[in-house]
């Protein structure tokens, strides 16, 4: 059975601990474009520390193959526990993935979609590189500043104004409402190759694979974050440069031109 260790307890962020009671993420294919180049094999039997779990819905892919998975969180260890219940290979930590201190160093160290969402993403980098193995690969998906502008300068403002007052199950049917009112314009303007300029245009088109429930989260985790610290193509280099990672080793890559896939091997 998986396993848990309290090592800290906060009470900032319970919007996480709503978000992963009322969701799940239903796109594994997702998962694997952000973590490409890597991929699911290059998992195989190592040990892996996933900073920043969620619902777990990651945690459990990457036990499928992984040796073992610490899956670390400030506030949904118990949610991603119980949704991988059945994965013995599985250790959930609480804790907060900028201050943590596991004692240990890992073959595959990963942060998908957290990063953007810490007090201080520099510090956060520096504390889930130095849990990374030498060896070891770091792996990071993060909001990019590039491409974001709608979400920056309306949605963000916004959601500090108004919607961080709001209940979470209040905003979460404002999610299904602007979802569905999306579902329109995703499926005409933004099928016409010519206008392929549009912003999020290449966003939109992942949209269309999605279900309706993981378009409503999507949405959902817009208004519903406690804050976003957009990363800039010069931060994603600031990060990982040659004096960290084997050179040929480092990939940045745009993923559908509003966030940053990030890979590198730590020398």
């Amino acid at each position: 059975m998986a396993k848990a260790i309290l090592t800290s307890k906060g009470t900032a962020g319970q919007e996480w601990h709503a978000q992963w009671s009322m969701f799940q993420d239903d796109a594994p294919f997702l998962f694997e474009d952000w973590i490409f180049p890597t991929r699911l094999e290059d998992l195989r039997n190592k040990v892996v520390l996933e900073c920043g779990c969620g619902g777990g819905q990651h945690t459990n892919i990457m036990a499928q193959i992984a040796r073992s998975v610490t899956a670390v969180d400030l506030n949904t260890t118990d949610i991603a526990r119980m949704r991988n219940r059945n994965n013995a290979n599985v250790e959930f930590v609480q804790a907060d993935i900028a201050t943590m201190d596991l004692g240990r160093q890992y073959d595959v160290v990963l942060c998908v979609g957290v990063i953007h969402h810490t007090d201080d993403p520099d510090v956060t980098f520096q504390n889930i590189y130095r849990h990374c193995g030498p060896g070891g690969k770091v792996v990071i998906w993060t909001y990019g500043m590039e491409g974001n502008g709608l979400v920056r300068f309306v949605v963000e403002p916004l959601r500090k104004v108004c919607l961080r007052f709001l209940p979470r199950r209040l905003v979460a049917v404002i999610s299904v409402m602007i979802t569905a009112l999306l579902y329109p314009i995703v499926y005409s303007i933004y099928l016409i190759p010519w206008l392929s300029r549009l912003p999020y245009y290449d966003y939109f088109s992942n949209f269309r694979k999605l279900s309706f429930h993981r378009n409503v989260l999507n949405v959902f985790d817009k208004l519903n974050a406690p804050q976003t610290k957009f990363t800039a193509l010069t931060k994603c280099q600031e990060w990982f440069n040659k004096s960290r990672f084997v050179e040929d080793s480092i990939s940045i890559r745009s993923y559908k031109g509003i966030s940053w896939s990030l890979v590198g091997t730590k020398r």
